[in-house]
C-alpha cells in the first residue's frame, strides 16, 4: 500500500499526545523545577511498588529540550497515517503498550539496564513508527542531513540496530536503549501476535491432521477383496465420502495449501471419477 498522506494533518491523539508531553515538560521548566517529579512519576526499577504509575507516566517526562524535539518531530511525523490507518482507539492502545513495552523489557534485562530513572516517550514512539513501517515499508522520509529520503524500513532498521548495539554494549550516554526495544517488542506483539499464534495453531492443526484414506479402492482391488454385494458396496462408497467431507472440511478450515500431496491426488482422482460418471 502506497502512502500519501500530508505530513501536517494531525489527528486527534496524536494532537493530544503532542500537547500533553509538551505541557508536562513546560511544567518541569517552570513549576516542578526539582527532582520532585521525575523522582515521583519516572520509571524506576527498585521503586517500582512504591511508584507503579511510573511504569506509563514516564513517558510524559524528558530530560532535556533535544530529547522532547526528537520524539515529537517523530511522533508528528508518523504519528497521524498510523492512527488514520488503525483508527483512534487501537492507535491510543498501541501508544500505550509500546510505552508499557520500554519498561518491561528494561525490568526483564535488569543486568544490563541498571537502577537509573528512566524518562522519555522513546518507547512509545518506536512503536508507533514500527506500526508506519509495518503498513509503508517504502515511504520515503527525509532525514536531515541527508541530501535525499530514505525508506522508512532502513531509517527504522537503522535506529532499532544502534539502540541493539549501544544497549548490548552497555553505552554510557544516559539514553534508555533497551527501553526503545521494548517499545518495538511491545509494538509487534500487538500487531502482528494475533496472526502469528493463529498461524501457529494452524500449523499445529496441520501437523495432527490424521492421514487417513486419500486414495479411493480401484476395480483391480475391488476384484481381489472379498465377494462384494450391495451392502458392501455402500459402506465403501460411504467410506469415500466420508473422506471427500474431512478433505474439503480441511480445505474449509485451513486452506487449500493444508492439504497433504495423497489429499490433493485423493481429490483429482475424485474429480476425473465424477466427471466419467457425468
Amino acid at each position: 500500500m502506497s502512502y500519501d498522506g500530508s505530513p501536517f494533518a494531525l489527528t486527534r491523539w496524536v494532537r493530544r499526545f503532542l500537547v500533553a508531553t509538551g505541557a508536562v515538560y513546560l511544567l518541569q521548566l517552570t513549576v516542578f523545577t526539582t527532582p520532585w517529579l521525575i523522582e515521583t512519576f519516572g520509571f524506576a526499577p527498585s521503586r517500582i511498588l512504591r511508584y507503579p504509575w511510573g511504569l506509563l507516566t514516564y513517558a510524559f517526562l524528558h530530560g532535556s529540550f533535544l530529547h522532547l524535539l526528537g520524539n515529537m518531530i517523530a511522533l508528528f511525523m508518523f504519528g497521524p497515517p498510523v492512527e488514520r490507518s488503525l483508527g483512534s482507539r487501537a492507535f491510543v492502545r498501541l501508544y500505550v503498550l509500546a510505552a508499557l513495552g520500554g519498561p518491561a523489557l528494561s525490568l526483564a534485562l535488569l543486568p544490563l539496564t541498571g537502577s537509573a530513572i528512566i524518562i522519555g516517550a522513546s518507547a512509545a514512539v518506536f512503536g508507533v513508527m514500527l506500526a508506519f513501517v509495518l503498513e509503508w515499508p517504502d515511504a520515503p522520509v527525509l532525514v536531515f542531513p541527508l541530501p535525499v529520503p530514505v525508506k522508512a524500513k532502513w531509517l527504522v532498521a537503522f535506529l532499532a540496530g544502534l539502540s541493539l548495539v549501544a544497549g548490548v554494549l552497555g553505552a554510557r550516554d544516559g539514553v534508555a536503549h533497551f527501553a526503545h526495544l521494548g517499545g518495538f517488542a511491545a509494538a509487534f506483539l500487538y500487531l502482528r501476535g494475533a496472526s502469528l499464534l493463529s498461524r501457529a495453531r494452524r500449523d499445529e492443526a496441520i501437523e495432527r491432521t490424521p492421514a487417513v484414506l486419500v486414495r479411493p479402492p480401484t476395480a483391480d482391488a475391488a476384484r481381489r477383496a472379498e465377494p462384494v454385494g450391495p451392502a458392501r458396496r455402500r459402506d465403501r462408497d460411504a467410506t469415500v465420502l466420508a473422506e471427500v467431507d474431512r478433505v474439503l472440511d480441511k480445505i474449509s478450515a485451513l486452506g487449500l495449501q493444508s492439504l497433504t500431496p495423497d489429499e490433493r491426488r485423493f481429490l483429482d482422482e475424485m474429480s476425473k471419477s465424477f466427471r466419467r460418471d457425468r
